[in-house]
């Protein structure tokens, strides 16, 4: 009900927008035609039009801009809230059953197993919402070090195997260069881990049942490291492809209802590599087609790899 009425909300601004715009062009032309011969109040009176439009103009899409934003923050808030209460309810039912009936050995260690992994949903859920804002911080992580992207990318695939539960063969890792040490970046391992993880994690939620990933590391030139993340699933429609990065937005799509996530994944990404002087794009041949991520890096400049010469 709330998009709904947003929505007729945007169409009566824009409209009124549009109305007051063809209105305006309307009194100026009959005013100039009625006019003509006052050439200096002709003059200010074209500045003045410009003037009235232009803040019109401003003002409509300040406006859109906003509601758009509103929605975001919504479609968010209720994101953490399902990620937040889900879980919760699930360990209190557990814990409620625990505590009213005498359950066999077996089934104690599942109920056991069950509140751990809701657990680690539930910090994971948190620690993604304080890791948005420390991305959206041009302050935070200044200080940078010679990372070995490589094993940053190797560690962060088995921990998302891991996470998912999926057999070895379900991330495939290829290398486009058997040059190891000109992979290395100058940043934040920290931050890097996250990136990467973030970026492994998207593509195997929107997978789908089988999760088939491709992760290809390349050194293209000598000024930059590539990771590209390749997936079999859902794929990304073409509007889509350059708001995937905005904060809190999500593909809105019925066969992804079940996806988990507050939206933040990908801004994650986008906000990380910017911050180490690189770039993140997606590519996708449409819905069913699969997607590709792509992370650009720049290499760590070779004096900082080169130890310090004896003597110096």
């Amino acid at each position: 009900m709330r998009i709904t009425s947003r929505r007729g909300t945007i169409v009566f601004f824009l409209f009124l927008g549009i109305t007051l715009v063809a209105l305006a062009v309307a009194l100026n032309v009959g005013w100039i035609i009625l006019n003509w011969r006052e050439g200096v109040l002709l003059f200010f009176g074209i500045i003045f039009f410009a003037l009235i439009i232009a803040g019109m103009i401003v003002n409509t899409t300040f406006l859109l801009r906003e509601i758009r934003r509103s929605e975001q923050h919504d479609s968010f808030i209720n994101a953490v809230t399902h990620e937040l209460k889900t879980p919760v309810a699930s360990i209190r039912l557990h814990l409620e059953t625990l505590q009213r009936r005498e359950l066999p050995e077996a089934q104690k260690q599942e109920f056991y197993r069950l509140m751990l992994s809701d657990t680690d949903r539930l910090t994971e859920t948190v620690e993604q919402v304080l890791r948005a804002g420390r991305a959206g911080d041009k302050k935070t992580g200044r200080e940078k070090s010679v990372v070995d992207f490589r094993q940053v990318v190797r560690e962060c695939m088995e921990a998302a195997r891991v996470r998912h539960h999926l057999p070895a063969e379900a991330l495939h890792y290829e290398e486009a260069s058997s040059n190891g040490a000109g992979m290395r970046v100058l940043g934040s391992a920290e931050d890097l881990h996250t990136a990467v993880f973030n970026v492994l994690d998207n593509a195997i939620k929107y997978s789908g049942e089988n999760v088939e990933v491709r992760v290809l590391l390349d050194v293209p030139d000598e000024k930059r490291v590539v990771l590209s993340v390749q997936d079999q699933g859902v794929g990304i429609p073409p509007d889509d492809l350059k708001s995937i990065f905005k904060r809190f937005y999500r593909v809105s799509h019925r066969s992804l209802a079940h996806v988990k996530g507050t939206g933040l994944g990908l801004f994650i990404v986008k906000a990380i590599a910017q911050k180490h002087g690189g770039k993140v794009f997606a590519e996708s041949a449409g819905e069913g087609e699969g997607a590709t991520i792509t992370m650009e890096l720049p290499r760590a400049e070779q004096s900082r790899l080169e130890p310090p010469r004896a003597g110096a």
